[in-house]
């Protein structure tokens, strides 16, 4: 691996840890462009199917960011595995702890899943293309890893 390489990976591992912060804070519009204009969030139809466009994304990511007020919830990203496919594409996978921290919560655990990201390289800057959540715990919706190079 070459010191290029790293600097790339840890480009995309800023990009994912700044995604947690926008969300996380009720930062939509900063949430929003990390994404790509044409970028899909893979979910299940327990939120909605498949979010596609970066204006979708932004209106539904809305309705779930500040539930109460900012950091209602707090994302713990983990264990990253980023593979720079070319010098616009990359994959990842993260894991992820979803605390909930709602007034009168007794347990803050939301659930335990794992993130599975495709990565490209818009004028200069790592952005998201696709995400998908496996959710783990406490419903499992486990689809599987997603393969190098594919974008689907």
């Amino acid at each position: 691996m070459t010191i290029e390489e790293l600097l790339e990976i840890e480009e995309i591992k800023q990009l994912r840890i700044m995604y947690s912060h926008y969300f996380d804070g009720g930062q939509i519009d900063d949430l929003a462009a990390l994404f790509t204009e044409d970028a899909v969030c893979e979910f299940t139809e327990d939120y909605g199917g498949n979010w596609v466009g970066r204006d979708t994304i932004r209106e539904n990511y809305a309705k779930f960011a500040t539930v109460d007020r900012p950091f209602s919830f707090m994302h713990a990203n983990t264990n990253p595995w980023i593979r720079i496919l070319s010098p616009t594409e990359a994959n990842g996978r993260w894991y992820l702890l979803d605390l909930s921290l709602r007034e009168g919560q007794e347990n803050p655990i939301g659930l335990f899943g794992v993130y599975d990201d495709v990565y490209r390289k818009v004028g200069g800057k790592w952005m998201i293309a696709r995400t998908r959540i496996d959710f783990l715990w406490p419903k499992r919706s486990f689809v599987g890893f997603r393969s190098p190079g594919v974008n689907g």
